[in-house]
């Protein structure tokens, strides 16, 4: 997979002056860049201390070195001036300043991000982009797709903490040719970096409801190698009970990370390998039938990354393997009243990725090859020769299906003008199609220093998961038959970009075929089953605007009012759900989000961040035998920190207001939750 990056061509160029200056971000994305309502442009200037004054001149000459800095949207790394496809990007001082405690947690104020959430601190929670399901999108870490084919719900599971990332890419629409499979409505990369020097850094944590977290990190840099080696753990109790009284949404998790590279003139390589662990009470997450539900989820990640450095032609292989190892417990604790599930599925994959430069443009090209399979107690086809599962169990039934995928993208630039066209060539052993091509063409035009008009047209499938095809227990029946998902999507859209002053707005429409979800029809009786099923189309049309205001920017001097973001975004569905039919994914999406962040300098090193989110939710719940529709909610953030070179004192808080509300059908969401903590760092 090719991941998107930035570097730095310029010494000149420093990477901080680049999150400094929104336009800088603007100038190469393709989709909003506003990272839901948080444009990336929201999130991406949190804790700047100070902004110099600049003259006009100087802000013209960065504005130039700026778009040298390299942005993938594409399979080719370019300028981001040139670039016709916008990536939303968040960087690690938006990450720092955010009350957020996961990668889940961000992407809550991102306007065309729908996040989802069953569990707190995001122990479960589901992702989707513009009105699609949490099983429709790409999830990768350091570009290499990390998605679960079991089920999305755990794919948001990441080894890192949110401290050790460098920046969070977001790339909404399909992006077939880019990311392969699965990537049907866009695609979520999370990059982790080593530290530039060697330190060391620990963190500590304490709230509401019995919350800890702690950790911290170990880096080594000498020369072209750097390593670093990192781990936390954080519990709760949870905020909820079940009906004897007992705790039902508490966690426990552990992560731990080891990530290194090596930068030679000739070649850039990098690996990592991570683990993660989580044991949470899952109530009432999957059945409302069941309190007391409880879910262990065991991950390991590994993979070796490789660049060449050639000016002509560049050479970009990956390798990785994933494992997802999955105990659920209907009734916790309790294996003689309903059998536990085991699940365990193994990913490898190899990517080979070719760039090559002309005077006819910058060509990508090759191919991957990946495979996805599972052993199971419900999941597959009955295994010949049984294996052994955790507990003294036997896995049962299994599948295995493997993707092989070509890719060829063409990029026309212009000082102006750029113009991106590709496709990719699928063919998957889990169904009989044979290879079947996915185009998809981008172009950007900037017609005025501060204007830039950019449209698109991108396809893309996604194969289904192994629960889709086959989970069929205790009130579920699934399909084993059910076709993959097809998408094809236009967009298109308009952006001002000055210093100190943006704002877009753009159009989308999407034509879904063949989409996939879980329904329930009451008409059938209270104890309908949920049946997994392919809807024969769904049409999405959506608008998306942001305003970004840098004070500091535009009146060229410190200014106690910092930051203000703004965004909103609007999605209708030609799907109507029908009156006795509950939809479990695909037609619960957000008609309206709007989003408003500001950043705040109240003294010295002291800052405050609000964040502020209004949602509607198209959809309904079954409660009490009978459907509700979903409430619209405004909830309130707020995080309070006094930021220094060597250490970091916060405290913050989520639903300020005390807000009941729900983000899944009667799975209700906790009220306010507050935190403080501290950060040391230490360099040697």
């Amino acid at each position: 997979m090719k991941k998107e990056s930035i570097q730095r061509r310029s010494s000149a160029v420093r990477f901080k002056h680049f999150t400094r200056r929104p336009y800088a971000v603007f100038m190469s994305l393709k989709v909003e860049v506003t990272i839901g309502v948080l444009p990336v442009a929201m999130l991406t200037f949190a804790n700047v201390d100070s902004v110099s004054a600049q003259t006009e001149n100087h802000a013209k000459e960065m504005r130039y070195e700026l778009e040298e800095v390299e942005v993938t949207g594409t399979r080719v790394p370019m300028a981001v001036g040139q670039a016709a496809r916008m990536v939303t990007v968040l960087d690690r001082d938006d990450i720092a300043a955010a009350p957020a405690q996961s990668v889940n947690d961000l992407l809550k104020y991102a306007v065309g991000v729908d996040v989802r959430q069953r569990g707190d601190m995001g122990v479960q929670t589901d992702i989707s982009i513009r009105g699609g399901t949490f099983d429709q999108i790409t999830v990768l870490l350091n570009g290499i797709n990390i998605c679960d084919p079991q089920t999305g719900h755990n794919t948001a599971d990441f080894p890192v903490d949110i401290s050790e990332i460098e920046r969070i890419e977001v790339l909404e629409g399909p992006a077939g040719r880019v990311y392969g499979t699965s990537s049907l409505v866009g695609a979520i990369n999370v990059v982790t970096r080593p530290d530039a020097e060697s330190g060391a850094e620990v963190r500590a944590e304490g709230g509401s409801y019995g919350f800890f977290d702690g950790g911290g990190h170990v880096n080594l840099t000498k020369g072209a190698f750097s390593n670093q080696i990192s781990g936390s753990f954080s519990r709760s109790d949870g905020f909820s009970r079940n009906a004897a009284g007992r705790l039902n949404g508490d966690f426990r998790q552990a992560k731990a990370f080891y990530q290194g590279r090596y930068a030679h003139e000739g070649a850039d390589v990098r690996w990592h390998v991570g683990f993660s662990q989580k044991d949470y009470g899952a109530n009432t997450f999957y059945s409302a039938k069941y309190d007391d539900q409880f879910e262990h989820v065991r991950k390991y990640f590994t993979a070796v990354q490789a660049e060449t450095k050639g000016e002509s032609y560049r050479f970009k292989p990956s390798a990785y393997w994933n494992r997802t190892e999955d105990r659920f417990e209907l009734v916790r604790g309790r294996p003689e009243s309903v059998p536990f599930n085991y699940h365990r599925t193994d990913v490898f994959g190899l990517n080979l990725n070719n760039t090559l430069e002309t005077f006819l443009g910058k060509t990508a090209f090759g191919a991957e090859f990946r495979n996805e399979g599972v052993v199971s107690t419900t999941l597959g086809e009955p295994l010949r020769f049984p294996k052994p599962a955790p507990e003294g169990g036997e896995y049962t039934v299994g599948l295995n299906r493997t993707n092989l995928s070509f890719h060829v993208e063409h990029n026309i630039l212009l000082r102006r003008f750029t113009l991106s066209a590709g496709v990719i060539a699928v063919k998957n052993t889990g169904n009989e199609m044979d290879f079947r091509f996915y185009p998809g063409v981008d172009a950007s035009w900037r017609f005025a220093d501060n204007w830039k008009l950019y449209a698109s047209f991108n396809t893309s499938l996604r194969m289904p998961t192994f629960t889709e095809l086959y989970y069929s227990v205790e009130g579920y029946k699934a399909d084993k038959y059910l076709r993959p998902e097809e998408m094809k999507a236009y967009e298109a859209g308009v952006k001002y970009l000055a210093p100190g002053l943006q704002g877009s707005v753009c159009l989308y429409r999407y034509h879904g075929t063949d989409l996939i979800d879980w329904i329930k029809d009451l008409s059938e009786g209270a104890d309908a089953p949920w049946k997994s099923v392919n809807h024969a189309e769904v049409n999405t049309a959506g608008v998306e605007a942001s305003l970004h205001i840098d004070f500091d920017e535009l009146l060229h001097r410190r200014s106690w009012f910092r930051r203000l973001r703004l965004a909103y975004g609007y999605i209708s569905q030609d799907k109507k759900t029908e009156p006795d039919v509950q939809s479990r994914y695909a037609l619960e999406y957000l008609r309206h989000k709007a989003v408003g962040q500001a950043d705040l300098r109240l003294w010295r090193n002291l800052n405050l961040h609000l964040s502020y989110r209004w949602q509607d939710r198209a959809g309904n719940y079954e409660q009490n035998g009978a459907m509700s529709p979903y409430r619209p909610y405004s909830l309130l953030d707020a995080r309070l920190s006094w930021d220094a070179s060597s250490c970091r004192l916060y405290a913050e808080a989520n639903n300020l207001l005390n807000v009941s509300y729900y983000d899944y059908g009667n799975i209700p969401q906790p009220g306010i939750w507050v935190r403080a903590g501290a950060v040391w760092r230490l360099k040697w």
